[in-house]
């Protein structure tokens, strides 16, 4: 049993949550490790004299740290074996508790994950959004009204220019920004009210990723979380109320934050730095590593082929490169009219978008039980089809 467990559940019954945010409620949620998952709060929860949660086997519905619909009730998990101190684990929580509050509020301003897995690494686009990143986290931590003012304007009128030359990404962007920047910026003041650190010492750890170009050129979906979550800092600056007329509208985070431009600047010739130029090949190589890797593993190799549906999977914990997808955390599929969840790093081969697949590959520890017409495979399940085997390389091909 984790030692937070008890701590944080008291903790979140006696945390005032609109110090959060304005009529912020906690939903159900969920701890869990390998073995157990300690669930909370939820309505469902059978009643127990000795805690406040119940103990439940783990299954598969418990993956990553995100919210599930847990026997139809938003519920917030966490993986508690990702967390060794106290601060992170619980504002993980709050930050996955929040994303419970939007889906109470009805939030629909949710992005497509295509756009973000299939994000184009253009000059021109890395050179502007890095230049934009920057002005960001500076105009948050520079305490000069009039020199914080100026970086405000410049980060707008950098995303404007991206918007004009790149909407389609911009679009992705803003909507990432909108659901996670607030679910950061909740996650920020809940790490800040249990951690030693001062509060702009927590700035800067949670801005690092706002300047690091290398990283946030690597992960576009991550890096919106914090240029959403300094937007949502200099909203509070300039526009305090800003938050009670949050929900139930189409506008994005970044849309509401533009109107606090009051001078218009022009970006005009852009000029692509020799940094920018290393930040892009640095982020394919890193692309094309993971992939080598991967591949370099030893084990036994199963490329299971033929035509394979894309049934869930975790869009934060995808490396795209070409026409392959490496789930890095898990992916449940359809084969032969049944469904699959394989809990393992996979590198999927792409035939139309994400859900559509006509090959994966598995690295297996241990060699599957080989029938007549299927393979039985470790954690896995039994897969019909016809195989061929060579030393350590096995294929399966399924109708």
């Amino acid at each position: 049993m984790n030692k937070y467990l008890n701590r944080i559940s008291k903790d979140l019954v006696n945390v005032n949550f609109d110090n959060y945010w304005p009529g912020y409620e906690s939903v159900a949620y969920a701890l869990y490790d390998k073995s157990n998952v300690y669930l909370f709060n939820h309505p469902r929860m059978e009643k127990n004299q000795q805690s406040n949660y119940q103990i439940l086997n783990w299954d598969e519905q418990f993956m990553g740290c995100t919210l599930i619909l847990y026997n139809d009730f938003p519920t917030a998990i966490v993986n508690i074996e990702l967390y060794e101190d106290y601060e992170s684990l619980y504002s993980i929580l709050v930050h996955e508790l929040f994303h419970g509050f939007q889906y109470v509020k009805g939030e629909t301003r949710f992005a497509n994950e295509i756009l973000g897995i299939t994000y184009p690494l253009s000059k021109e686009n890395v050179e502007l959004r890095n230049q934009e990143r920057i002005n960001l986290y500076s105009a948050v931590l520079e305490n000069n009204i009039l020199e914080k003012k100026q970086y405000l304007n410049t980060f707008i009128a950098l995303r404007e220019k991206r918007t004009a030359m790149f909407n389609n990404n911009l679009l992705y962007e803003n909507l990432i920004e909108t659901i996670e920047g607030p679910a950061w910026y909740v996650e920020l003041k809940a790490y800040s009210e249990k951690s030693p650190l001062d509060y702009k010492s927590v700035l800067k750890k949670y801005g690092q990723n706002l300047k690091d170009k290398y990283e946030s050129t690597s992960d576009i979906r991550k890096s919106c979380y914090s240029s959403g979550l300094f937007m949502c800092l200099l909203l509070d600056e300039f526009l305090p109320r800003w938050k009670e007329s949050f929900w139930g509208k189409e506008e994005t985070l970044y849309g509401i934050f533009k109107q606090l431009s009051d001078d218009v600047i022009k970006i005009s010739n852009i000029e692509i730095s020799p940094e920018t130029e290393e930040v892009i090949n640095f982020a394919i190589q890193n692309r094309k590593n993971t992939f080598e890797n991967f591949e370099q593993q030893k084990g036994i190799h199963l490329f299971i082929e033929g035509e394979i549906t894309a049934k869930s999977f975790d869009p934060m914990n995808i490396v795209s490169f070409e026409n392959r997808l490496l789930h890095k955390n898990f992916i449940k599929v359809g084969i032969n009219n049944e469904d699959y969840f394989i809990q393992q790093p996979v590198i999927a081969y792409s035939k139309d978008g994400l859900q559509n697949m006509i090959k994966l590959h598995l690295i297996l520890k241990n060699n599957p039980i080989e029938n007549a017409d299927s393979l039985k495979i470790d954690g896995i399940g039994v897969i019909k089809g016809r195989y061929e085997k060579q030393e350590n390389v096995l294929h399966l091909f399924v109708n």
